[in-house]
């Protein structure tokens, strides 16, 4: 890395915890320097970006999917009362959350102030609460020449009684931090000297008239991409780039075939996420323009395909990228509004009309807004149109070379700057770290570190939480234990909150007065025998939680007891085992932090916990365990490598093709998670995948190990800690009917899929429990297929001539309009009523 700006910029991310934006100009390394720090990064990293196409580009996922955010203005100090399901996180989304280090956030340009500070709050309601984003570090990449985020007047007036700006500096919760700003200079993407120059000058807002010659010298009149290959035609406006659909969907020699959107409410025209009426043809280049909602995912916003059989019922649509056919269904999208209000300061989420539409529109022609991030070899750009800040500089910095084809000259008007911009632009030059402030940066987050491991206001607070509760609630019961918590406050206080506050001021002296405080030997000397102070101080503690039992048949006092009582618990095993792995092995940041997340995810460290929780107090030996529980790998549910699903996906499609089998009788939806989060990279590991097993490995294992050890060996990557749980064994002699099981469940109103997770069998078999219920009219059809599918099955049956024989040849005809369960239900039910 001969870069000095890149270097820098590494060292921060890597040695410090300070927040960085990192900018520069189209071309100058960012997306590389993000994908070389996800590879070659020890901190456990989250990358986010405000848009679906931008968060794919980045190996990551969107801000509002991540942080479940919803689509309305975040107001500082308010609630947003809409639907629970935006809150709920789930148990691995949280430990996720706990355990990074570092957030990422691309294309920070486009990103808004009050979503900076909803991140935030997500955050500090996971983590630690007193400080900004929690405590993690926020590495924020992008150009503010480029795109602006977007905000609508009417937000606009609620979100600037708050915000003095839009854009991302102007966060409530950032100004409350000390970030760098590191500007990156050498480009890389234009290997061309005088188009790299042309390009600043319209990046600065500095292009003058020769400048403008200059680039119009590209303009070609009556230019016609169709003649030529790989062109795209970039243009400001959505009318212009459907303009170049409709031509070049006339060029095609097929019938076209139109459907009309259905509106209700209030819809305003210019919110329409594709056409009203589509006019679409057997061979038209088409992008999907919303993300599939289904389980199967099977496209998102942005993907390309292309028509390949269409009639007046629907299309059919191939894409590249998963080399898969989809029936395409009607989506809907809802126009809402938002509404503070002033006393209560909620904001709450009016729906006012409903958009139902195929989620395609024609792809020969894009937007601008749509191409950021993307580079072409050949671009036709209309920017004599542009009404926004950095339109026109996005659309010219997307070629490499001068190549790119004006089809009109490019005015003076069409190069539009933000004047807020101009002026940030002042605090980049007085906030980028020279060597000694970086030295100084690096000091203080080794010093936080330290500080963080002898930290014991989250074990004092949750301490006194746990005794508050039994003072409320148990004193009469239990007036020994609450004596006792009382007593034992206040040993917490003068043996170790007291003595940790005197401890600090030593290592923060050794620390601030040593140049070689890494490898410092009396540093360390002190921090181990701190350590093994404190990690001692602390075992009566956890001693007296494991004995605290506090039976109640009140059903909430009972679950905010357990709650309470196995916080305190985590909280104080999980310090124990960080003490003690300092005291074996000395501190090392790097070492510290990952021994830190993996404590945080496992709930303990496997060598040092003494292996009970809140629930269950007494030991048992390994043969008594093992006749009573059984031992279950745990998977995470988030992708943690996205590149390395994407290919055995591919695989698995290909597969499926070759052997006329469903995917998911290939590798089931779960097992691919497994692998994908597990990185198996041999046949003993990749047995052990939930869902996969022998047969598995028998059938596919040589060809999956190769991509994985591929992938591995391409990411330098090594195996993860394999942390498993055990779960208690059904008793088998007053075992209930198995499907009465998923019955009762199923009433209970949990889904197919839900069962299927809850009891660890396939959805197959859950599907099987559940048709019997079917058939004896306990579990009505409409129940477990959608009527509108139902209709459309059953009309399917009755054109065909005969009976078939069995549902794959149904599920042929239909394709990934219906799903095997789905199509069954109907058949079953069907073959019942039909007249013999």
């Amino acid at each position: 890395m001969n870069n000095p700006e890149l270097q820098r910029a590494w060292q921060i991310i890597e040695n410090t915890g300070t927040h960085l934006f990192l900018t520069g100009k189209a071309g100058t390394g960012k997306t590389t320097f993000l994908r070389n720090l996800k590879k070659e990064s020890p901190k456990r990293t989250v990358i986010v970006a405000p848009t679906g196409i931008a968060a794919i580009n980045a190996g990551g996922v969107t801000i509002h999917s991540f942080f479940q955010l919803p689509f309305a203005p975040f107001i500082p100090d308010t609630t947003f009362n809409t639907e629970q399901k935006h809150f709920r996180f789930s148990k691995e989304k949280i430990n996720i959350i706990r355990s990074m280090d570092l957030l990422i956030i691309d294309e920070i340009s486009m990103v808004r102030a009050d979503l900076l500070d909803a991140i935030d709050s997500v955050l500090r309601r996971y983590r630690d609460r007193y400080k900004p984003f929690g405590g993690v570090q926020l590495l924020m990449i992008g150009d503010l020449q480029q795109l602006a985020p977007v905000v609508k007047e009417t937000e606009w007036n609620m979100l600037n009684h708050y915000y003095d700006t839009s854009y991302f500096f102007g966060s409530l919760a950032l100004k409350k931090t000390t970030y760098a700003t590191i500007e990156l200079k050498q480009v890389y993407r234009q290997n061309d000297p005088y188009f790299l120059s042309l390009l600043n000058k319209v990046r600065e807002n500095k292009a003058d008239e020769q400048t403008l010659a200059e680039l119009n010298q590209r303009y070609i009149p009556n230019f016609h991409p169709a003649k030529e290959k790989g062109y795209i035609q970039l243009t400001t406006h959505n009318y212009q780039a459907q303009q170049i659909n409709d031509h070049e969907l006339s060029l095609i020699k097929e019938p076209v075939f139109s459907y009309k959107a259905e509106v209700t409410g209030i819809f305003p025209e210019y919110s329409y996420p594709t056409d009203e009426t589509l006019m679409l043809k057997k061979g038209a280049q088409i992008m999907f323009v919303k993300n599939d909602p289904s389980p199967e995912k099977r496209y998102y916003n942005g993907m390309i395909g292309e028509i390949t059989s269409i009639d007046e019922d629907g299309f059919t649509v191939h894409t590249k990228e998963k080399n898969e056919k989809i029936i395409v269904q009607p989506e809907e999208w809802t126009n809402s509004k938002y509404v503070l209000n002033e006393e209560t300061k909620e904001i709450t989420e009016e729906q006012e009309g409903v958009f139902k539409q195929y989620p395609v529109k024609l792809a020969w022609g894009i937007t601008i807004h749509k191409s950021q991030g993307l580079t072409f070899e050949h671009a036709i750009i209309d920017a004599r149109s542009a009404f926004a800040h950095g339109q026109a500089y996005v659309a010219l910095s997307r070629c490499k070379t001068l190549e790119g084809v004006l089809s009109s000259p490019l005015s003076v008007n069409a190069i539009i700057s933000d004047t807020i911009i101009d002026d940030y632009n002042q605090y980049i030059e007085t906030h980028t770290p020279n060597e000694e402030l970086l030295c100084a940066m690096q000091q203080t987050y080794f010093l936080n570190l330290v500080s963080e491991l002898f930290d014991f206001s989250p074990i004092a607070r949750s301490f006194n939480e746990q005794a508050r509760l039994i003072d409320e609630h148990f004193y009469k019961l239990f007036p020994q234990l609450l004596a006792e918590y009382k007593k034992q406050i206040q040993i917490f206080t003068t043996e170790i909150v007291d003595v940790s506050y005197r401890f600090h001021k030593q290592y923060e002296r050794l620390v601030t007065q040593s140049t070689d405080y890494n490898t410092n030997n009396n540093l360390q000397i002190r921090i181990i025998k701190g350590a093994a102070y404190f990690e001692q101080k602390l075992r009566p503690f956890h001693k007296l939680a494991e004995a605290t039992n506090l039976p109640t048949d009140n059903k909430e006092l009972r679950k905010k007891t357990n709650n309470t009582l196995e916080e305190f618990l985590n909280t104080l095993t999980q310090k124990l085992s960080l003490l003690q792995y300092v005291e074996d092995n000395g501190f090392h940041a790097s070492d510290y932090l990952r021994k830190k997340a993996y404590i945080l995810l496992s709930g303990t460290d496997n060598e040092n916990s003494s292996g009970t929780t809140a629930h269950d107090r007494k030991e048992r030996t390994p043969r008594e365990r093992a006749s009573r529980e059984r031992k279950r790998i745990e998977v995470p549910n988030d992708i943690l490598h996205p590149e390395l699903y994407r290919k055995i996906t591919e695989w698995r499609g290909t597969k499926a093709k070759e052997t006329g089998m469903p995917t998911y009788v290939i590798i089931q939806q779960k097992a691919l998670l497994g692998m994908v989060n597990l990185l198996p990279n041999d046949a003993e590991s990749l047995e052990a995948v939930p869902y996969f097993g022998h047969k598995g490995v028998e059938n596919y294992g040589l060809e999956l190990l190769e991509i994985i050890r591929n992938y591995m060996k391409e990411q330098n990557l090594q195996r993860p800690e394999i942390r498993t749980v055990f779960v208690p064994r059904e008793n088998k002699k007053n075992k209930e009917d198995t499907k009465k099981v998923s019955f009762r469940l199923f009433k209970e109103g949990m889904k197919v899929k839900e069962i299927a997770e809850f009891r660890e069998l396939t959805t197959g078999t859950i599907s099987n429990h559940l048709l019997h219920y079917v058939q004896t009219g306990d579990i009505k059809l409409q129940e477990l297929v959608d009527q509108e599918k139902i209709n459309y099955i059953t009309a399917h049956l009755q054109k065909l001539p005969s009976l078939p024989q069995g549902v794959k040849e149904i599920k042929e005809k239909l394709g990934e309009y219906a799903s095997y369960d789905e199509i069954r239900f109907v058949f079953e039910v069907y073959k019942k009523h039909i007249p013999t």
